[in-house]
């Protein structure tokens, strides 16, 4: 009962928006596709960050009938879609009887559950680009029971050059800020780095920087900071593995 729309339009068969193909340096999701596509994808398909965050959204029933699009335009805090649009410097693209938008991501997401997308738009796709070189993605968070909303939720994606020097660092947080927020202070933190653990913790450090925690009092959003720090270790070791750091994997 969040909205009361005096009119409800059934998009499920515009076939085209259902499409997820790569082109180039991105991969192209149409906003119908179901999460549980996403989660069953191939390797080659999508990456395992994508893959891995689309198996947490809540439970088979909601993956099968659940859409990129829906996720997107609802913006919860807790919305793993978000955090991928993030992490994959992602494009949404909106329609509207008159004109097409092409939205970054960074831009999309304003507030808690607010977006910028107009009262006569609709999402589209969104476009997510891939890092050049070799590289690694992971996801992973933490909720009370599963299939519950999270608590706290990190999307990384990192580029390796030669000597496992980090090329390319992108940390996207859910569920421990008020809106789905990239970690650029984060991020400066890992480039230039050799990836492995001294690294991945000071990037963990640095995650308070500009968030504004989620949380009903100052303890459950230490909580909240301390689970998401905890994650960004995790998924950093797991996307340097990812990309075939043998440090990643220690």
């Amino acid at each position: 009962r969040l909205a009361r729309p005096a009119i409800l339009i059934d998009i499920n068969r515009i076939n085209a928006l259902e499409a997820m193909r790569a082109t180039g340096p991105a991969i192209q999701l149409g906003a119908l596709v179901r999460h549980r596509t996403a989660e069953r994808a191939a390797p080659g398909e999508l990456p395992a960050a994508v893959r891995e965050a689309a198996a947490q959204i809540g439970h088979v029933a909601i993956r099968n009938r659940g859409t990129i699009g829906g996720s997107l335009a609802h913006a919860d805090p807790s919305a793993e879609w978000a955090a991928l649009a993030l992490a994959y410097d992602g494009v949404v693209t909106t329609r509207s009887s008159h004109s097409e938008r092409r939205v970054p991501a960074d831009e999309f997401f304003v507030g808690f559950l607010a977006t910028t997308l107009q009262g006569d738009e609709m999402i589209t796709g969104l476009e997510l680009q891939l890092p050049a070189g070799r590289s690694g993605s992971a996801f992973a968070e933490h909720a009370r029971r599963h299939g519950d909303f999270a608590l706290a939720g990190v999307a990384a994606v990192l580029g390796l050059g030669p000597g496992d020097v980090i090329s390319h660092a992108r940390l996207a947080v859910i569920g421990a800020t008020t809106r789905p927020r990239r970690c650029r202070e984060a991020e400066t933190a890992l480039a230039g780095q050799t990836a492995g653990p001294a690294a991945f913790d000071a990037a963990a450090r640095e995650l308070t920087a500009g968030l504004s925690l989620a949380g009903a009092d100052d303890d459950e959003r230490q909580y909240r900071l301390h689970a998401a720090q905890t994650l960004t270790r995790r998924v950093l070791a797991a996307a340097a593995s990812d990309a075939g750091c043998e440090a990643g994997a220690r």
